[in-house]
C-alpha cells in the first residue's frame, strides 16, 4: 500500500486522497481500513470490519478480475469516505461532506 498524494478543492468541493494497492496482498479489505485509520487518526482495530459492508467485493476484483479493457471499478461508502477502487489497485478516498 503506498500514498500517491491528496487533492484539496473549496469548502463545497470533498477532498481526495490517492493509495495505490497491492492487488496480490491476501486480504485487502483490511488495507481499506488501514486507509481510514491513518487519515483518521485512528487505529484500525477500532472499525468496523470492511467485510460487513461490501462482503468480499474487493478480493473478488483483485484475486479474479474481469478482462483488463473492462476497468472495472467498486465504488461504495465507508466510516465517512466515498472510495473508489480500480481493477489495476489505484484507489481514491473522498470525505463525505457532513459525515462526521
Amino acid at each position: 500500500m503506498s500514498r500517491k498524494g491528496s487533492e484539496h478543492g473549496d469548502e463545497d468541493e470533498m477532498a481526495a486522497t490517492h493509495w495505490e494497492f497491492d492487488v496480490d496482498q491476501e486480504d485487502p479489505e483490511v488495507i481499506v481500513a488501514e486507509v481510514i485509520a491513518e487519515l483518521e487518526g485512528r487505529d484500525s482495530t477500532d472499525l468496523p470490519p470492511v467485510y460487513d459492508t461490501i462482503d468480499h467485493l474487493i478480493q473478488t476484483l483483485f484475486s479474479d478480475p474481469p478482462d483488463p479493457k473492462a476497468q472495472a471499478v467498486i465504488q461504495f461508502s465507508y466510516e465517512g469516505y466515498r472510495i473508489n477502487l480500480d481493477q489495476d489497485g489505484h484507489a481514491t478516498f473522498m470525505e463525505i461532506a457532513g459525515s462526521e
